[in-house]
């Protein structure tokens, strides 16, 4: 009793979307919602309206979080892509994708003790240092393309040090939404995570992947599921690939290319990054982006139906 009333829940879940979509901190989105007419008229606020501040879009996030209410709200929303007929169709195509978060710079003592799932002493005194220190990400190293010199000799590949969380994504092939996806730390495999992003209901029995998720249980977890492997072929360690299996991996890369183009779309034109410290409320930043990620395919394809 007493005291500003609540913000209503559906404005507050529309300004966590504006902040998926532009890649905002919190201070920025209250910023950003004060000074652009585009953002109050979205939310439906007036010039004289309450405008939500940074600790109210911190605390709704937070709710969300420990209701577990992302899974949900993605899981709704895919509902609601079914039912205008957007069904999953075509196949599917798994990949993952490392999203950056701020460096964590401790120790060989702490890492030590972190990999270890301890935490280090001096953390523990000091609640305030702890509550600042992300125990739930790694550090992992990302390949870039291999370039060539002037003179045509390829150069080596170049492997980059990252820090944060891998976002995995199982993506319909006709439609391009993301109809499963996961969370983890950045240096977990990206095969392992295969067997929860198959999407069962999908009309098509294909999946496309590259040679990150090609193994014997992996295959067999696909068969198991009733479906087709697509999985681009490993070359043999000191061996040249046969041309037959060349050939089968570039038609596969043709197909497999797709799923790039949403991790594109989310960390170029939604700037996707984790500011925030854990993995829960990555998965929840990454759920988020993922949903809004949906809702501007859904765009794409009610614009093209609108003008066809």
């Amino acid at each position: 009793k007493g005291g500003r009333p609540p913000m209503d829940a559906v404005m507050m879940f529309q300004v966590l979307v504006l902040q998926a979509l532009y890649g905002l901190a919190d201070e920025q989105t209250e910023f950003q919602i004060r000074d652009r007419l585009s953002f109050m008229r979205f939310l439906g606020l007036d010039l004289h309206g309450r405008v939500p501040d940074a600790r109210t879009i911190w605390l709704f996030r937070e709710l969300l979080i420990k209701a577990k209410a992302v899974d949900a709200l993605f899981a709704r929303f895919d509902a609601h892509l079914r039912d205008r007929g957007y069904l999953a169709m075509g196949g599917q195509m798994i990949d993952a994708s490392i999203v950056a978060a701020p460096r964590q710079r401790n120790t060989d003592a702490e890492k030590a003790n972190l990999k270890a799932g301890r935490i280090p002493e001096d953390w523990a005194a000091n609640p305030a240092k702890l509550r600042q220190k992300d125990r739930d990400g790694r550090w992992t190293l990302k390949r870039g393309r291999r370039k060539r010199k002037p003179d045509g000799t390829p150069m080596m590949q170049i492997a980059t040090p990252v820090y944060g969380y891998k976002s995995h994504i199982g993506v319909d092939r006709r439609h391009r939404f993301i109809r499963t996806w996961s969370v983890t730390d950045a240096a977990r495999h990206d095969g392992r995570e295969l067997p929860g992003l198959l999407d069962r209901s999908n009309t098509g029995s294909s999946v496309w992947a590259d040679t990150a998720y090609r193994s014997a249980k992996n295959e067999k977890r696909i068969a198991k599921a009733g479906l087709v492997s697509k999985v681009h072929f490993r070359k043999p360690p000191g061996k040249p690939m046969s041309e037959p299996r060349q050939r089968a991996n570039a038609a596969r890369s043709r197909e497999r290319s797709g799923v790039e183009h949403v991790f594109a779309d989310q960390k170029h034109r939604m700037s996707l990054f984790i500011r925030t410290i854990g993995i829960a409320r990555a998965r929840a930043k990454i759920g988020l982006a993922n949903i809004a990620c949906n809702m501007r395919r859904l765009l794409f394809w009610e614009t093209a139906a609108s003008q066809a």
